[in-house]
């Protein structure tokens, strides 16, 4: 079992510079601070320049892992455009191509209910196409009965293959069958990431599916804040995640 050091996991990142890494970064909680609500997502001065230092030194090798659209990860980090595996799995960018949809978007008739449950219960409603996500940290009394309604939405779409998805402070609707391990599969199938060494780093329960495949693909894990039996070490918190990767990039 990993304990939270930031200063070894740190230590052992760097120590992954001659190996020819593949850097698959999740982005809330690991590359930026939780905001208050996904529109609200700051980007620190300086994260951009270490982005694109750190994707030129890869060859373009730098991804990023999000359970955010790719359109909102453009958004966020406008002008830069990094390879991406979003939406959890169910898209895939690679450098110099559009979007790959790997999987349709929910029913629009699921999407409502579940906006119209989201909205009387207070909760802040994500909709992203591809998935649909109920944030109840403000209102974290009303997690029982959103669980109760995003459980019987899916139960009246047998026929979609939906799951329910955990994350910190929320629940979210999905495909299944695409995840964010699947995605980083098909990305490390593809140049310039084939043949490099995955270093993954994420910080929630949606990022266990690529710590689970890094064993299988060679690769090395970190987490932020959390414990997971495939890590190699745990940050503190995303500051030092940032501080670590400007580091790297003037190692690479």
């Amino acid at each position: 079992m990993a304990t939270s050091n930031s200063e070894n996991a740190a230590a052992a990142l760097l120590a992954l510079a001659s190996s020819r890494p593949a850097l698959l970064l999740d982005v809330d909680g690991t590359l930026l601070d939780i905001a208050p609500a996904p529109d609200r997502v700051h980007v620190p001065d300086g994260v951009r320049d270490t982005l694109r230092r750190l994707s030129a030194a890869t060859g373009g090798a730098c991804a990023f892992v999000s359970g955010r659209p790719v359109a909102d990860l453009d958004r966020i980090f406008a002008p830069l455009e990094l390879p991406a595996v979003g939406a959890h799995g169910a898209q895939l960018r690679l450098p110099g191509e559009r979007v790959r949809s790997l999987a349709p978007p929910l029913p629009e008739t699921l999407r409502r209910d579940l906006a119209a449950v989201g909205a009387q219960a207070r909760a802040l409603v994500e909709d992203k196409g591809l998935s649909l996500a109920l944030h109840f940290r403000d209102v974290p009394e009303r997690e029982a009965d959103l669980r109760r309604a995003a459980r019987a939405a899916i139960a009246a779409c047998p026929d979609d293959r939906l799951v329910l998805l955990d994350g910190k402070a929320m629940i979210e609707v999905k495909r299944s069958g695409v995840d964010k391990g699947t995605g980083v599969a098909a990305l490390m199938a593809e140049p310039p990431f084939r043949g490099r060494h995955p270093v993954f780093i994420g910080d929630d329960v949606t990022d266990v599916a690529v710590f689970e495949l890094l064993p299988r693909l060679g690769g090395t894990g970190f987490s932020v804040g959390r414990d997971d039996p495939h890590v190699a070490a745990i940050f503190g918190t995303p500051q030092d995640v940032r501080d670590t990767l400007a580091e790297l990039a003037g190692r690479l």
